[in-house]
């Protein structure tokens, strides 16, 4: 399990932390429109009347049920409601679908996000399915989002939770639409085990069932950043040749500068923007007035080069950043072989608007 790094959590999550036994883990229980988050005592209670509703409704125990909530934030959710609620939604779950679950924890988002794979190890095949749902809210940091991963693979709880916090750096710690950290981030793993394959720490079983567990939570991620609020168009940014720490900010700056978003959403190549993006994060330190070698790359145009405009095409360079999916390539000196990557939605009109109106 992997959850917020925020400092005001959730009642859901500190509850799932302190409460629910990862090793036995057998329910997700979640619901949408209240976050259950900045509620104090009483919203704790909640949760912890959510977790043992869920357990009563399918038979298991409290420890094994995980809780999770999204919707806005500082609102008493109604225990008895959700306890109702659950009851209903356990008759429904023999031979029942993901799509109903998908649908059921979305907010602002305007399409459902669902993937499944089914992989052959060399101890035999296995599935993973998986949903999620975040549109706003999203910083690459975690997300602001719920995601649930489903497999029939059996795992050692420490294969799980290593294989699991991996794949969540290399795809949910990856986004951004508008730089703001939630309060209920939750991404979980649950393996039933059914197929009967066995997944052993450091055997090749583990490492391409990674490779598939990877590759599945990488395309929830880009369906988050896709549906970005009111989003037009998403860029990936790779920042290489500094220092680890260096480049790691600068792809932070760049993804959640509100000019850099804003240019991308009127496909606007105003390359300016990026580098004042990395000049704010590599800040100048005592009297070193050395000119930072700066290479800036649009959809593989090159506008900068050692920190100096360069010819292009204009036409060509403002043709490609109208398209949907945009690339930036930067690189800082002095040469490092650091190199990371964000992916990112643009910021319009829409957002405001969604956001302006989120409890009315």
């Amino acid at each position: 399990m992997r959850f917020t790094r925020s400092g005001v959590l959730a009642a859901p999550v500190i509850v799932t932390l302190q409460r629910t036994r990862a090793a036995g883990l057998r329910v997700i229980a979640a619901n949408s429109g209240n976050a259950n988050a900045a509620t104090g005592l009483p919203g704790l209670d909640v949760a912890i009347a959510m977790q043992a509703a869920a357990a009563r409704a399918a038979g298991v125990q409290p420890d094994q049920v995980a809780v999770a909530s999204t919707g806005v934030i500082g609102v008493p959710l109604d225990a008895e409601r959700v306890g109702a609620a659950l009851a209903r939604a356990a008759e429904k779950l023999h031979g029942a679908g993901g799509d109903e679950l998908t649908e059921a924890i979305m907010t602002t988002d305007a399409f459902a996000k669902r993937a499944s794979l089914s992989v052959k190890l060399p101890s035999g095949t296995v599935r993973l399915c998986a949903q999620a749902k975040g549109a706003g809210m999203i910083e690459p940091s975690f997300a602001t989002m719920l995601c649930f991963v489903e497999t029939d693979a059996q795992l050692a709880p420490e294969t799980a939770d290593l294989l699991l916090g991996v794949c969540v750096k290399r795809s949910f710690d990856r986004i951004s639409v508008d730089g703001q950290l939630s309060t209920n981030d939750t991404a979980i793993l649950i393996c039933s085990g059914a197929s009967g394959v066995v997944v052993q720490p450091e055997s090749e079983d583990e490492v391409r069932f990674g490779e598939a567990l990877d590759a599945l939570l990488r395309m929830l991620a880009i369906m988050i950043v896709r549906d970005g609020e009111g989003a037009k168009r998403i860029c990936r940014v790779i920042v290489r040749g500094g220092h680890a720490g260096s480049v790691e900010r600068c792809a932070r700056a760049i993804a959640n500068s509100p000019l850099v978003k804003t240019a991308l959403h009127g496909a606007d190549p105003n390359w300016g923007r990026i580098a004042q993006a990395v000049g704010a994060a590599i800040r100048r330190v005592g009297s070193d007035l050395t000119p930072l070698a700066l290479d800036i790359a649009i959809e593989g145009i090159p506008v900068c080069v050692n920190g100096a405009a360069v010819a292009h095409d204009e036409d060509a360079l403002r043709a490609a950043a109208a398209g949907v999916e945009i690339e930036y390539e930067v690189a800082i000196g002095p040469t490092h072989p650091a190199e990371t990557e964000v992916f990112f939605s643009d910021l319009g009109h829409e957002y405001v608007t969604i956001n302006a109106e989120y409890t009315t």
